[in-house]
């Protein structure tokens, strides 16, 4: 099955090089997932951007049964912006694929599996849902190497919460996939 690729144009030309360069690259996205039927991709020229390296927007829509995804790139310059807006279809049609293929193997939909819990569990207050347990302790003021040895201290592999001594602030040491440490620090919007 062939993607159709459609092409928009604003504010610009659509050169020859360019619409057999999209064709080619975005007709490819059915081998990542085949149940793809078109691709629209929308190219921009910005003027009133703020900065240069903005103005050359490409905007990808692709739909398929039960699928629609959409991505947006902005560069300086148009072949940099397909690529990119391309890069970034691929990894939703990856994550997409991974949600839909791991959820549930046997084929059932949503509603089906709706249909088929208990009653009794549906009868739980949303809280009672959510939060299960609740813990409370207090932050002691520490720098980041202390938190990493508390951390290997108490024996918690994949998390450990700590008030950074430098910064005042709540800050999560943790775990990565890799086996290195990520450290989060908040910021109030």
């Amino acid at each position: 099955m062939t993607v159709e690729v459609v092409i928009n144009v604003r504010n610009m030309e659509l050169s020859d090089r360019l619409r057999d360069y999209i064709t080619k690259k975005v007709s490819k996205l059915d081998r990542y997932l085949s149940s793809l039927e078109v691709a629209q991709m929308d190219l921009t020229y910005v003027k009133s951007a703020r900065s240069a390296k903005d103005r050359q927007v490409a905007q990808i829509t692709v739909r398929g049964k039960k699928v629609l995804l959409r991505a947006e790139e902005r560069t300086d310059d148009m072949f940099a912006s397909v690529d990119a807006v391309l890069d970034k279809i691929h990894r939703q049609i990856e994550r997409f694929k991974g949600r839909r293929w791991r959820a549930r193997g046997d084929g059932r939909s949503a509603a089906d599996v709706l249909v088929d819990l208990p009653e009794a569990e549906s009868d739980l207050s949303e809280e009672e849902e959510i939060v299960v347990r609740r813990k409370r302790f207090m932050l002691t003021p520490m720098d980041e190497r202390e938190a990493i040895e508390q951390m290997g201290l108490l024996g918690h592999e994949d998390f450990f919460i700590f008030l950074n001594a430098d910064t005042n602030q709540v800050n999560v040491l943790y775990r990565r996939r890799d086996g290195t440490l990520g450290l989060i620090e908040p910021e109030i919007a």
